[in-house]
């Protein structure tokens, strides 16, 4: 177990929703938190990392692409009670999007799949409504296709 489980204070994690074209990339988690849950690509900013570099290194970590320009979308606190009440994970989500411009999407590092999907696809990825809300204002923010 490390310190963001049950910790003491939140964690900086970074998500980019990267379109290419209609489509936007979904990946499947392969650690905890929701393990086997299909979400945006991200994870923990590190110590003397900035959010976008962290946004870029997290993206080519966990699916081998690079994206052009980042636009910040949301920010979102992602809190995980345990039974009793406890917060056994708490994340501050630093949502950016952009567009797909270089690489091949594959699984890497804690991602078990990789998935693009088109916006008539996504209810089949089950989603989390914060997904969902951060995946279509990152679409009206980038016009409409990604």
């Amino acid at each position: 177990m490390t310190d963001r489980h049950y910790p003491t204070r939140p964690w900086v994690g970074i998500g980019v929703i990267a379109f290419d074209g209609e489509r936007v990339l979904l990946v499947q988690r392969g650690k905890p938190p929701r393990r086997g849950a299909w979400s945006l690509p991200g994870g923990a900013q590190h110590l003397g990392e900035t959010a976008e570099c962290a946004a870029r290194r997290e993206l080519q970590e966990e699916t081998g692409i690079k994206v052009g320009p980042l636009a910040l979308v949301a920010v979102i606190d992602g809190i995980t009670r345990d039974a009793a009440g406890a917060v056994q994970y708490h994340y501050t989500i630093i949502d950016y999007c952009a567009r797909h411009i270089a690489g091949d999407a594959t699984p890497g590092d804690d991602v078990s799949a990789v998935a693009w999907a088109m916006p008539a696809e996504l209810a089949a990825y089950d989603l989390t409504p914060e997904a969902l809300r951060v995946i279509a204002e990152a679409r009206a923010l980038l016009g409409g296709g990604g």
